[in-house]
C-alpha cells in the first residue's frame, strides 16, 4: 500500500479547525446547473482556503470522446494547482457544498499523483465557525508534472471488457432515475452501462447529519451490490465527478482496488457502438451483445 493511502480520506471539521496552519484548505464548490462556484466561495468560505475552479484545474475540455470532464493532463494539473499555491508536499484539504460529492474528484485526483489529501466530512455545512469573504491568496509555486496513477483508472475499452465478462464490479454513481431512465438535459442517452449497478452517491451518507455513514455500514452496503477483494470495483457517473464520492466511500470501507472511469456516462452514451441497458438494477449482470442498444 502507498504510503499517501494510509492518510485519512476524510476528516471531521473540528480537525480542520485545529489544523488550519498546517494544511492549505481548497473550496471546490461547483454546480450542475451552471451557478458559478467562485460567486458561492465569494459570498463566505472556510477561512484561508482557495478556490478551486474544477471545470479548469480539476478536468481537461470536454471532448466527445472523453465526456464533459475528461481527466486534466499532468502537466496541466500541475500548472493549476501551481497558480493557487499548493506545492508537491503541502496536505490539502477539500471541501464544498454538496457533502463531499463534488470534492471528491479533487481528492481523488491529489491521491492518484501521490499527495496528502483528504474531504471535510459533511462540508461547509459541518463548519461552526464563522465564515470569511476574503479572496485568500497563496504565492505561486513551481510544480512537478506527476502522471496519475495508471492503476486508478480505466478506459472504455476495459470497461466494455468488464460489462461484457464480468472481471470487474461496475457501479453507477448517479440518481436511480438517471440509472434507470437518464435526464436528457445532462445525459446523451437513456440508461446505464450494461451490468453496472445503481450505486447513487448519496447512499454513502447519514441523511440525518450530511456526513459519511461509518465503516461498517458503508461496507455492507457495497458488500451488497458486489464487492469483495477478488476483483476491482470500477465507479462511474455522469462526467467522473461523483463518481469520486463512491470511490471515497469504498475507502473508508476499506476496499483498495478500486477505479474511476473518468468519462463516465457522457463519453460511454455519446459512443453509438456502445451498448447500452435501461430500467431498474436486477442485480444481475447482463447479457448484452457488444454494440446492441437496448
Amino acid at each position: 500500500m502507498d504510503e499517501v493511502d494510509q492518510v485519512p480520506c476524510c476528516v471531521s471539521a473540528d480537525w480542520v479547525a485545529r489544523n488550519l496552519d498546517d494544511v492549505i484548505v481548497v473550496d471546490t464548490r461547483w454546480y450542475l446547473d451552471g451557478r458559478s462556484g467562485r460567486a458561492a466561495y465569494e459570498s463566505g468560505h472556510v477561512p484561508g482556503a482557495v478556490f478551486l475552479d474544477v471545470d479548469r484545474v480539476a478536468s481537461a475540455p470536454a471532448s466527445r470522446e472523453g465526456g464533459r470532464h475528461p481527466l486534466p493532463s499532468p502537466e496541466s494539473f500541475a500548472e493549476g494547482l501551481g497558480r493557487l499555491g499548493i506545492g508537491d508536499d503541502d496536505r490539502v484539504v477539500v471541501y464544498d457544498d454538496a457533502s463531499g460529492s463534488i470534492a471528491a474528484r479533487v481528492w481523488w485526483l491529489l491521491r492518484a499523483i501521490g499527495q496528502w489529501a483528504a474531504v471535510l466530512d459533511g462540508g461547509l455545512a459541518s463548519w461552526a465557525w464563522q465564515l470569511s469573504t476574503a479572496d485568500a491568496r497563496r504565492l505561486p509555486v513551481r510544480r512537478r508534472a506527476r502522471p496519475f496513477t495508471r492503476d486508478r483508472f480505466v478506459e472504455a475499452d476495459e470497461v466494455q471488457e468488464a460489462s461484457e465478462h464480468g472481471g470487474a464490479l461496475l457501479l453507477d454513481a448517479r440518481s436511480t432515475g438517471r440509472y434507470e431512465r437518464g435526464d436528457p438535459a445532462v445525459d446523451p442517452r437513456p440508461g446505464h452501462i450494461p451490468g453496472a449497478r445503481s450505486a447513487p452517491w448519496h447512499g454513502n451518507l447519514d441523511p440525518a447529519t450530511g456526513l459519511f455513514l461509518d465503516r461498517e455500514a458503508l461496507r455492507r452496503r457495497y458488500r451488497s451490490l458486489g464487492a469483495d477483494d477478488s476483483r476491482p470495483v470500477i465507479a462511474y457517473c455522469g462526467s467522473g465527478i461523483t463518481a469520486c464520492h463512491d470511490l471515497l466511500a469504498l475507502a473508508l470501507a476499506g476496499f483498495s482496488d478500486t477505479r474511476l472511469f473518468p468519462g463516465s456516462w457522457s463519453a460511454w452514451g455519446a459512443d453509438p457502438a456502445r451498448a447500452v441497458e435501461t430500467g431498474p438494477d436486477t442485480g444481475r449482470r447482463a447479457e448484452v451483445e457488444p454494440g446492441a442498444a437496448t
